[in-house]
C-alpha cells in the first residue's frame, strides 16, 4: 500500500473540515446580520419557539434553540466520541510516542487559558465561564491551514487534528464535572446501567445499529432528565460501538470470489432484471459487506458529512446571533478575559509546553515542523468558536447579558487568533 493511499482518508477529513469551516463562517455572518437587522425580533422568536410533546405522565417540550444545543449537539458529541475511541485504539493517540506531542500541546492549551481567565476576570459572577477559552474549533482552524496550501506540512495538520481531539476530550470532562445541574442519581443510574449493557454486548461481539440508536434515545432522555448535560450521552454511547470487523479481509476476499463465480454461473435473463439466483448472491454480498465493515468506521463515515455540513452550521446560525451596538449592556471584563485567554493564553500555553517538553526530551517533534509552525498553530488553536459558545451557554444559562458578552469575546478572540496564526504561517518558515 502506498503512502498516498494511507494518507487519503485523513486528507479527505481535512477537506471536509475545511469546507465546514466556510459554512460555519457563512452561518455566523448570517446570524450576526439577522440579529442586528430591523428583523432581530424574528431571529429571537424563531429559536424561542417551543417544540415537543406534553402528556400527563411525560413532558419533553423545549425551545428550538435547546433542541439544537441538547439534541443535535448530542450527535456532534457522539461523533467526537467515535473519533476519540478510534484515535486511542488505532490512530494518532494509540501509543505514548504518538500521543506525547499533541497531549502536551493540548494540556498547555487548556491550563494556561484558564489561568489567564482567572487572573484577568475580577467579577465573581462571571468566573464560572472559565471553561470557555479551553476549546479549539477544528473546522475553522483546519480551514485556515488548508487555505495556506503546500507551505503547511501534513504532519502539522495531523498534530492540529490530534490536539483538537484531546482538547475535545478535556472539554467533555469539564462539561460533565462542572457544567451539569443538580443530579437525579436514580435516572442517571438507569442510564449508566443501559450503557453498561451496551458495552457488554459490544464486548461479546453483539451489535445492532438500530438497537443501539433506539436505546441511545432512551439514554439521552434519561441524561436530560437527570441533570447531566445530555450531549455527554452521545460521547458515552459512542464507546459502545465496536471498531472490529466481524470477518477478516482474507475471508471477505474468498467469499467475494465465490459470489462472483456464482453470479456468472447463475441464470441470466435477457431483461433489465436479475434472476433469482443472482438476487440471492447480491443479498449474500450485501450481508458479507456489512460484516466486513467496521461498525465504528461506517457510522463515523456516514455521520461526518451530516455533522460538518448541517449540524455545526445550524448550531452556529442559532447561537452566533448577538446584538452588536454601543448601547447594548455588556460585561466588558468578561469580554476582555475571554479575548486575552483565547489569543495569548492559547498561544503561550501550547508553545511553552511543547518547547519545554522537547527540551527535556519528553516528546519528539517531526522534522518538517518548525518552531514557527508551532507558534502559528498555537494561535489558530485560539479559534474556540463552536465548543466555546456551547460552554458559554451552559455557564451563563438564564443570563443573556453574560451570554452575549461571552459570545462577543469568543468572536473577537477567535478572529484575532485566526488572523495572527494565518500571518505567521504564511510569512514565516
Amino acid at each position: 500500500m502506498t503512502e498516498k493511499s494511507l494518507l487519503s482518508p485523513f486528507q479527505k477529513f481535512v477537506k471536509i473540515e475545511s469546507f465546514s469551516g466556510l459554512l460555519l463562517l457563512a452561518a455566523t455572518v448570517l446570524a450576526l446580520v439577522w440579529s442586528n437587522s430591523p428583523f432581530a425580533d424574528s431571529y429571537t422568536a424563531l429559536w424561542d419557539y417551543k417544540v415537543g410533546i406534553t402528556t400527563e405522565a411525560f413532558e419533553l417540550n423545549k425551545p428550538l434553540i435547546l433542541w439544537i444545543n441538547d439534541g443535535l449537539m448530542a450527535i456532534f458529541f457522539f461523533l467526537i466520541g467515535l473519533e476519540i475511541k478510534r484515535e486511542f485504539l488505532i490512530g494518532e493517540l494509540n501509543s505514548p510516542k504518538k500521543i506525547g506531542f499533541p497531549l502536551v500541546g493540548a494540556f498547555g492549551g487548556m491550563v494556561i487559558p484558564v489561568l489567564c481567565f482567572f487572573l484577568i476576570n475580577n467579577n465573581p459572577e462571571t468566573l464560572k465561564g472559565w471553561g470557555i477559552p479551553m476549546a479549539t474549533d477544528i473546522a475553522f482552524s483546519l480551514a485556515i491551514l488548508t487555505a495556506l496550501g503546500k507551505r503547511i506540512p501534513l504532519s502539522l495538520k495531523v498534530f492540529l487534528t490530534a490536539f483538537a481531539i484531546v482538547d475535545d476530550l478535556g472539554a467533555v470532562l469539564v462539561i460533565a464535572i462542572f457544567y451539569s445541574s443538580s443530579i437525579k442519581f436514580t435516572l442517571l443510574g438507569v442510564a449508566l446501567l443501559l450503557l453498561v449493557f451496551l458495552y457488554l454486548l459490544s464486548h461479546k461481539g453483539i451489535y445492532s445499529k438500530f438497537f443501539t440508536i433506539s436505546l441511545g434515545i432512551v439514554i439521552w432522555i434519561l441524561f436530560l432528565k437527570s441533570g447531566i448535560h445530555p450531549t455527554l450521552a452521545g460521547v458515552l454511547l459512542a464507546f459502545s460501538v465496536p471498531i472490529r470487523q466481524k470477518i477478516n479481509t482474507q475471508e471477505f476476499i474468498n467469499t467475494l470470489v465465490s459470489i462472483t463465480d456464482n453470479i456468472k454461473q447463475a441464470s441470466i435473463l435477457n431483461k433489465p432484471i436479475l434472476s433469482k439466483e443472482q438476487i440471492q448472491q447480491i443479498d449474500d454480498l450485501e450481508d458479507w459487506t456489512y460484516k466486513y465493515q467496521s461498525p465504528l468506521q461506517q457510522i463515523e463515515h456516514n455521520l461526518h458529512d451530516w455533522v460538518a455540513y448541517f449540524i455545526i452550521p445550524v448550531f452556529a446560525f442559532a447561537n452566533a446571533g448577538v446584538i452588536i451596538n454601543s448601547s447594548a449592556p455588556l460585561e466588558f471584563n468578561l469580554v476582555t478575559a475571554i479575548v486575552v485567554s483565547l489569543v495569548l493564553g492559547k498561544s503561550i500555553g501550547i508553545t511553552l509546553f511543547v518547547v519545554l517538553a522537547q527540551k527535556i526530551k519528553l516528546i519528539n517533534i517531526p522534522n518538517d515542523i518548525s518552531i514557527w509552525h508551532i507558534i502559528g498553530v498555537s494561535f489558530l488553536a485560539g479559534i474556540g468558536f463552536t465548543m466555546s459558545i456551547f460552554i458559554a451557554g451552559l455557564a451563563f444559562v438564564g443570563n443573556p447579558i453574560n451570554i452575549d458578552s461571552a459570545k462577543i469575546g469568543i468572536l473577537i478572540g477567535s478572529l484575532i487568533s485566526a488572523i495572527i496564526g494565518f500571518l505567521i504561517l504564511k510569512f514565516k518558515k
